[in-house]
């Protein structure tokens, strides 16, 4: 899994009957202190995750292992939207601060 900041939204009207009913997203990813790395992926969104807002993002054969995916042709999915994060003890991120 990735921690990452959802950027925008990617809009595809022709797709593969596969990919019907998806939302993609853009994700930035973030290092552990909150700060985007300059790497991006391209997810479906799976929660209903809000521009800026921090997710759980993951990929490969763990993102069709849902049934929003499953056994369709998906490599990143945005799982969860974090709602706070701490490093040791640390707040990093709270989503209502």
């Amino acid at each position: 899994m990735q921690l990452g900041r959802v950027m925008g939204t990617v809009v595809a009207t022709r797709r593969t009957n596969s990919a019907e009913g998806w939302t993609f997203r853009v994700v930035g990813f973030v290092n552990q202190h909150n700060q985007l790395t300059g790497q991006y992926a391209i997810a479906v969104d799976a929660v209903g995750a809000a521009d800026g807002e921090i997710v759980l993002l993951t990929s490969g054969s763990a993102a069709r292992q849902n049934a929003l995916t499953a056994a369709r042709p998906c490599d990143a999915i945005i799982m969860a939207i974090v709602d706070t994060w701490a490093v040791h003890d640390e707040v990093r991120y709270t989503k209502y601060a």
